[in-house]
This record gives C-alpha cells, sequence and structure tokens, in this order.
C-alpha cells in the first residue's frame, strides 16, 4: 500500500509539473473576410505582433493561437466559440468581433468561465445586467467615443444635430452615447442597414434637414464609402463632420485628403506619447508595412495583459477563476500603448477619450490631437451590473 500510495503521490506530482508547464492556448475570433475583415485583420495583426515580440511565450509558456473567421454571422461566432471550448480546449479567447457577433457568443463564453477578451465590441448590455466576470472588453464600452463626440459638439455650441448610424446593437448604442451628452436639437436619428454602402439617398435628406452638425458611426468599409459619398456631394468642409469609427488609420490610408477636416473620437492614436505606444507604433509599421489602427491597438494591449496575467501565475493557467481574477488585478499594471488603464467593477474601461482631426499635410494626411474630452472615463451601464 505504502509503494501505491508513493507511485500515486509522484505522477500526481508529475501531473502538477506538466500542467503547470502546458503551453497557452489562445482561440483568436474576428471577422476575417469581406468588406469589413479590415478590421478584424488589424486586430490579429496586433495581437500576433505582441506575441512575436514576447518571443512566442506568455509568462514562460509557449503561446499557441487558433485563428477563425466569425464573417461578422452572429450562428458563425457561435459555432466557432463552441469548437474553440469542446474541441481545441482554449485557455483564452480574443478578438470577438462585432456587437452583434459577441451577444451570440455571450451564453458559451459565460458559462465556461474561460477568460474572454474583446478587443472591439463593447455592447451595452454586458456593461450592464448581462456583465460577466470572465468577460473583458480592452477596446471599449459601445458609447463611449459617441459620447465623447456628444461633448465636444456641445462644448463648440452648435445646435442642431443629425445623427446616422448602422441598424444593429452597436449603431444604436453609438447614437446613444451621443444623445447622452448632447443638448441641442436631434434634426434626425437615421438607421441603414448594416452592410449598406451606398448612401446617396440618405445624403439627400441630410441635405434637406440642414442641420449645424453631422455625426454619424460607420467603421471600416462603410465609413470610407460614406465620406467619400459626402464629399461627392459637396458637404465635406461645408458642414461639420464628427465621427466615430469612419475615421482611423485604415480609413485614412484609403481616404487620404478625402477625409480632410473630419473630427472623430477616439481612446487611441499612433500619435499618443509613451513609450510603449512608440514602440508599437514602429514595429507594426515595419512588420505590415502601414499604420496601425485602434483596432491592432487593443489586441496589442490584449496580448501583453495576458502575458503580464500569466507570468503572474507563474505559467499555471488551469484554474479558471484564479485566471479571471489576475487577468483583472492586472488591467492596471501591464504596459499598455494607452498610457493608462483599467477595468471597471463590469470589466469595461476606465480609460482617457480625446477628440481627433484629420488635416491635409501636403498631398498626404496626418492625425491631430484636438482635446482630451473625458479623463478616466467609466461607462454609463455600470451601476447595473451586479457582479
Amino acid at each position: 500500500m505504502k509503494k501505491i500510495t508513493g507511485a500515486a503521490f509522484i505522477a500526481g506530482s508529475l501531473l502538477a509539473a506538466a500542467t503547470a508547464q502546458a503551453d497557452v492556448t489562445v482561440g483568436f475570433s474576428g471577422v476575417l473576410s469581406g468588406p469589413q475583415a479590415v478590421i478584424g485583420q488589424d486586430q490579429h495583426d496586433g495581437f500576433m505582433l505582441a506575441v512575436e515580440q514576447l518571443g512566442g511565450k506568455f509568462g514562460d509558456q509557449k503561446v499557441n493561437v487558433v485563428s477563425e473567421d466569425d464573417q461578422l454571422k452572429p450562428d458563425v461566432g457561435a459555432q466557432i466559440m463552441q469548437k474553440f471550448l469542446e474541441r481545441d480546449k482554449v485557455d483564452a479567447i480574443v478578438g470577438l468581433g462585432f456587437s452583434n457577433v459577441l451577444m451570440a457568443e455571450l451564453r458559451r463564453i459565460k458559462e465556461s468561465g474561460v477568460v474572454a477578451i474583446s478587443t472591439n465590441a463593447g455592447p451595452a448590455p454586458i456593461a450592464g445586467k448581462l456583465c460577466s466576470n470572465n468577460l473583458f472588453v480592452m477596446a471599449w464600452q459601445n458609447d463611449t467615443m459617441s459620447e465623447a463626440m456628444g461633448q465636444y459638439v456641445q462644448d463648440l455650441g452648435l445646435k442642431s444635430a443629425y445623427l446616422m448610424a448602422p441598424s444593429y446593437q452597436a449603431g444604436k448604442d453609438k447614437l446613444g452615447g451621443f444623445k447622452r451628452y448632447y443638448k441641442g436639437t436631434i434634426v434626425k436619428e437615421a438607421y441603414t442597414p448594416l452592410g449598406q454602402l451606398d448612401y446617396s439617398a440618405e445624403i439627400s435628406t441630410l441635405q434637406a434637414a440642414n442641420p449645424e452638425a453631422l455625426f454619424v458611426f460607420y467603421p471600416g468599409g462603410l465609413g470610407i464609402n460614406f465620406v467619400r459619398q459626402l464629399g461627392q456631394a459637396g458637404l465635406m468642409g461645408k458642414l461639420p463632420f464628427f465621427s466615430e469609427g469612419a475615421i482611423d488609420s485604415n480609413t485614412l490610408a484609403a481616404l487620404k485628403t478625402q477625409a480632410d477636416g473630419s473630427i472623430y473620437g477616439a481612446t487611441w492614436a499612433p500619435i499618443l506619447d509613451n513609450a510603449q505606444n512608440t514602440k508599437f507604433v514602429k514595429a507594426f509599421q515595419d512588420k505590415y508595412g502601414r499604420t496601425p489602427s485602434e483596432y491592432a491597438a487593443n489586441a496589442y494591449d490584449a496580448a501583453y495583459l495576458l502575458d503580464a496575467s500569466v507570468r503572474k501565475l507563474k505559467g499555471d493557467v488551469s484554474d479558471r477563476k484564479a485566471f479571471v481574477a489576475t487577468v483583472k488585478e492586472m488591467g492596471s499594471k501591464f504596459p499598455t500603448v494607452r498610457g493608462k488603464f483599467a477595468f471597471n467593477t463590469n470589466n469595461m474601461p476606465i480609460q482617457n477619450v480625446y477628440a481627433f482631426k484629420a488635416v491635409k499635410e501636403g498631398d498626404g494626411i496626418a492625425v491631430k490631437k484636438l482635446a482630451t474630452v473625458f479623463t478616466d472615463h467609466q461607462d454609463a451601464y455600470v451601476g447595473q451590473c451586479k457582479m
């Protein structure tokens, strides 16, 4: 009996050691095809750049990344979550696509207890009543940058605004955020089908309404088309134009001087002055030949957060509850391109929000910081979260 007990002890010790030294498997899910693929690709590239800089390891553990394309389809996103959890046995999930996709993935994520980090979507329900202790938002609560634009337009004294966004969860969140801080007259709140690329009819209606300001949320390819068509209608430079998602490094590369004069809200830009951001922007440009967007920055931050958390746990992420608690703790301690970051009680970000402007420089376009609209900003739904 003593020999059996001793053997069992040794076997158990070896198993524990093996568990502690196991690779860390991360599932990345995002839109990697279609008109919005640039957003998912930027997240993937930002994450993989950080993994490369960290020597392919989080802590001292080798990182395996399994990547999947959700195609911007909620049912596909839900299937990917099932695969990650049941077949790939992932230790963490990053990316998580657009808000409509994340909402379809939420139940499986919550029930699994696996660390999940959104590097794009932050829909209102998961900030409030549907908050989950293992789901963290590295990017923003959806309303955040729109709230900043609402406040900024209010500060400028513009007395009427026309609002436009795609008709899905994030679009509604964005316009809701703008209205929370803007106290002037809302001339119209117009929603267009998600994926629509021709806005000529809507722009004609906008012209007839003659507002003092226009605010839109049109990310990725939607934003490129909208800005170009706004210019073709003669409204760029004439109607004060404010946005979220429509202007970022990717869309500026396509629009160039067509975006001149656009003002947009964001939590990050390549021009933010801190050591981690300087390292990130240069490395991203060197590796991929383009300027990173905020989507890439969010995913880059997510990798450094996971590295700090795995290191804190000495490589053992087998205890999901301990891993979740450590990610929460390290949210305010890892090196971030934003300079300062923390998770709120609902796992949404506490961070600064800025107003930036796209300005013509010669034949090119540059970004100028106009204002820090909010400092250490918290979302509007944190009080509804009962975690």
